[in-house]
């Protein structure tokens, strides 16, 4: 089956349009300041509407407060939203509660130990972004283009609904999903031609290779 695909820190309506026309389940609008991918939700509410209906729009925030979540809320109108920083399991209850969405937990992995990080969110994420851990010295939480060892993966509870992130791109997909049963990936920088910037032919090459994989043998 094909998995879904999250094309994520769009910022131009051409960006989002093509996504959507390949073929994107999710598409996600990063509000973090310190991102080259950051937005701001009044022009990423607008952006949506052109998804709507078609793939499932999504908030990215990092350890963002009330106030911060609530105008997001209200002007992009998201389908779920993407915790990306260190919210707590309590943290993530008081988020669903206040806004009756669906939240995909974002968590770093590097080695097989790192996946116990799971276990305290299993039955209140709505679903797990499992992205590389980012670099020494960086600031982001995501889209540096780094991955980590997808092994380690096969140690993982059957039941755990998870998207792979984490340095994905064309040439390497294919064996993302051959390795791991993610149900899911997400992507950011691996379909830009420089930080923040969707390339919009890297985005026909990304679809294309995900398409040929779920066609043969591998994606039965």
């Amino acid at each position: 089956m094909k998995p879904d695909i999250k094309i994520c820190g769009l910022k131009t309506p051409e960006a989002l349009e093509r996504a959507v026309r390949r073929g994107a389940s999710h598409v996600g609008f990063i509000f973090f300041e310190k991102s080259p991918r950051n937005i701001e939700p009044d022009i990423a509410g607008r952006l949506a509407e052109a998804a709507r209906g078609a793939a499932k729009v999504v908030a990215v925030t990092v350890n963002a407060d009330n106030d911060d979540l609530d105008e997001i809320v209200d002007l992009l109108r998201p389908d779920i939203l993407q915790l990306h920083g260190n919210e707590s399991p309590e943290r993530v209850l008081n988020i669903k509660a206040l806004y009756g969405l669906p939240v995909m937990k974002a968590l770093s992995v590097r080695d097989a130990a790192d996946l116990a990080k799971i276990d305290p969110y299993i039955g209140i994420a709505d679903r797990f972004l499992l992205d590389a851990k980012a670099p020494a010295g960086s600031e982001l939480p995501g889209g540096n283009g780094v991955s980590f060892d997808w092994t380690i993966l096969r140690s993982l509870d059957g039941s755990v609904d998870y998207m792979l992130s984490g340095g994905l791109n064309k040439d390497n997909v294919a064996e993302a999903l051959a390795e791991t049963r993610a149900s899911g990936i997400d992507l950011s920088s691996g379909v830009e031609s420089a930080p923040g910037v969707k390339d919009l032919a890297m985005i026909d090459a990304f679809f294309d290779v995900v398409n040929d994989w779920s066609k043969g043998p591998k994606g039965v």
